[in-house]
């Protein structure tokens, strides 16, 4: 099944969640699919002057792919431009929100499958970080004198995530 846009689960809502009385062991979510984040820790840590947070302006939900995107375009960016990979970059949000997807029905008598399960638990598909405003996605640390490419590559992150954003900077002491 392909992935469906992120527009339609971008906005923060507490998803149903079945309770089972019965039996309580089926009451969590079985088979919750890994986060498609292959690193959260890229560059060399050490001791930097500067660290940059990469914000959210609003509160949203972050899907894992696109933070992997974020993360991608930010390495390859700093990888290029800064020599020896003199950086340190570590996503802060991780992805514990399981979202579930009930499948659309199609074909003749498709209105009545759809209609017939109200409040449908639906199947894992993904993982998405819940961002309220404020929160810190992604840390940068560099020198003072790579401050203005780690500046550009936190502003081509901030692109592929589905929230405003902004990038504040403290000098580390």
């Amino acid at each position: 099944m392909a992935l469906r846009p992120g527009r339609t689960m971008r906005e923060i809502e507490r998803p149903y969640t079945r309770i089972s009385y019965k039996t309580p062991r089926k009451s969590y979510v079985a088979g919750a699919p890994q986060p498609r984040i292959h690193h959260f820790e890229m560059g060399k840590k050490g001791s930097y002057e500067l660290t940059l947070y990469l914000i959210a302006k609003k509160s949203v939900q972050i899907r894992d792919n696109a933070l992997e995107a974020a993360r991608i375009v930010a390495h390859k960016y700093l990888s290029k431009k800064i020599p020896g990979g003199n950086y340190f970059l570590k996503i802060i949000a991780y992805p514990h929100h399981v979202i579930r997807e009930k499948p659309i029905a199609t074909g003749a008598g498709a209105d009545r499958y759809s209609q017939g399960m109200r409040l449908a638990f639906g199947k894992p598909v993904g993982r998405a970080v819940q961002a309220w405003k404020g929160t810190k996605i992604m840390l940068l640390q560099v020198d003072e004198k790579h401050s203005q490419v780690a500046k550009e590559a936190l502003k081509k992150a901030g692109y592929k995530l589905p929230t405003p954003v902004e990038i504040k900077i403290e000098r580390n002491s």
